[in-house]
Formats: structure tokens, sequence, C-alpha cells
């Protein structure tokens, strides 16, 4: 007992002295004054991850088309701008692409990159709907543990990351990031207006191998500054680095099993989702020509909830 008081005592040492060198632009900012909110608001995910399946286990499936739509073509719209302020943003405030370190000043480009990855961290937690519309729809097979690692990790590290590096060279893979997720949830967008639209979403296999470029190419920016010697704190490229590395292994799972782990004409019938951003490209619409269908089918037969 005394080791564990001890072990959270020099925790609770150690992140009061962290917060000596935490950005002070962000600290006033909705959700930056402490990490408890988003703990919480993560906890309440994982709760829902045990309690949805058996809340919906005797339940029919919710349809929720209208919603999805309206869903996914505003976190187009949310990323689409996110994407834009940083690149605008780091022109403006003449960012290099290969070594920038953060600036803390309340210069005007400054703050508008830091506000831009601020509403990043923030749309990290909108992606919990991802799962949730899984879940009320009865898409329990496509709540994997790559989809679960990723939102729930992605939340909680950009918390850090605007707490403390809310510039500099954050702004790169938050940029490709957004841009991706633009794309991805436009797809998902056109496969929930119907079955019409299957013969336009041929690209969804591409957006996985697009993913997992992008890990490829943060492991190679971060170990670039490390090489270099930036003066972009350590400790941030080597957690991309590891974080990175974690999720080209479940991508390359995920892309054996979906798309070379089964026979070709599989794939004339849609094999499986694409995974989602930093994560899998699965938040509501994995599956989608299959899943576009059974939903037609299901208002046909009245089987599944209305919104």
């Amino acid at each position: 007992m005394e080791v564990v008081t001890h072990f959270v005592n020099d925790t609770v040492e150690f992140y009061k002295w962290s917060l000596t060198i935490a950005d002070k632009r962000v600290e006033r900012w909705p959700m930056m004054a402490s990490p408890l909110p988003t703990l919480a608001i993560s906890c309440l995910y994982l709760v829902f991850l045990w309690a949805g399946p058996r809340y919906m286990q005797d339940r029919q499936p919710f349809t929720l088309r209208k919603t999805l739509i309206v869903y996914n073509f505003s976190m187009v719209v949310l990323n689409f701008y996110i994407a834009k302020e940083l690149l605008l943003g780091s022109r403006a405030a003449g960012y290099s692409y290969l070594c920038q370190p953060v600036n803390y000043s309340n210069d005007v480009n400054e703050v508008r990159i830091a506000s831009a990855l601020w509403w990043y961290y923030i749309s990290k937690g909108v992606e919990f709907l991802d799962t949730v519309f899984f879940i009320l729809r009865k898409k329990f097979n496509q709540v994997s543990f790559l989809h679960v690692y990723h939102h729930c990790t992605m939340f909680i590290l950009w918390w850090i990351g605007i707490k403390w590096v809310p510039g500099g060279q954050s702004f790169f893979g938050a940029t490709i990031n957004s841009s991706i997720h633009v794309l991805m949830y436009g797809y998902y967008g056109l496969a929930a207006l119907g079955p019409q639209m299957q013969k336009y979403l041929w690209w969804k296999k591409y957006l996985t191998i697009i993913q997992m470029i992008q890990f490829h190419v943060t492991i190679g920016h971060a170990g670039h500054s490390l090489y270099t010697g930036c003066p972009f704190p350590c400790w941030m490229q080597w957690a991309l680095i590891g974080y990175a590395v974690t999720f080209i292994i479940l991508f390359a799972n995920f892309y054996y099993h979906a798309y070379r782990g089964k026979p070709s004409s599989s794939s004339h019938k849609g094999a499986k989702p694409v995974a989602n951003g930093n994560a899998t490209v699965t938040n509501g619409h994995s599956k989608a020509e299959e899943e576009v269908e059974e939903n037609g089918k299901r208002q046909r037969r009245g089987r599944a909830k209305r919104e």
C-alpha cells in the first residue's frame, strides 16, 4: 500500500511540475484547464461500449439514415475547416515543413494555429459518435480493437498535445489527418445517401492505403526531426513514432484480412470497411455497399427502427 501511495504522490507532483511548462495561452480554453473532463468523457465512452450492446441486444436496430447523412457531412465541413486553418495559418507564420519549434507567443497566426489544433482535439471527441452509431445499428462486429483503440487514445493524447505543444510541428500530422478525414467522412456521407451512390464509391480501398502512408510519413517526419536536432520536444517526437508504429501494425493486419485474405470474387460484394482516420475508417458505414442495401431492405420490410 505504501508503494501505491508513493506512486500516486509522485504522479501528482510530476503533473504539478508539468503545468509549469504548459502553454499558458490555452489554459482558459474549454476543456483545457484540467484533464478530468476529457478522461470522464473517455470513461463514459468505455461504459457505453459495455452497456450499449446489452441495451440493444433484444431490440431492433435503428436505421439512422438521416442522422448519418447530417453527421458525416458535418464532419466533412469541420475537418475541412481545420485543415484550411492549419494550412493558411502555417503559411502566414512562415512555418517549415521539416523543423518547426513551438512559438508560445500571442502572435495572431500562432493563436490561429493553436485554435485550429484545439478544434482538431474536439473533433476526436465528436468521433466517439462513430461507435455510438455502430452500436445503435447493431453493427457490433465493426467495433473492433483498432476502432476502439483509435477513438479512445486520440482524444486523450490530443488533450496532452494541446496542453503542451499547440503549435510548431504539431500542425503537420493534424493537417494530414484532417485532410484524410474530409475524404473519409465524404465517403460515408455519400454511402448513406443510398444504393444509387454505390457506383461512385469504388475508391474505399484506397482510403486505407492513404492512411497507412500517413503513418509512415509521420514516422519519417519525426525521425528526421530527431536526427537533425530540431528544437521541438523530443518526448512528443518519440510518442508520435511509437503511436504510428502501433497503427501500422494494426492497419496492416486489417488491410490483409479485408482485402488480401479473401478470394478476389468477394471484393465485388464489398470486403470490409476501410479503417477510420488515425484509426479505423469505420464510423457508421463500414461495409458500405452491403449496409446500404441492407438498410433499404429493412425499410421495405419495416424491421428496422426509424429515427
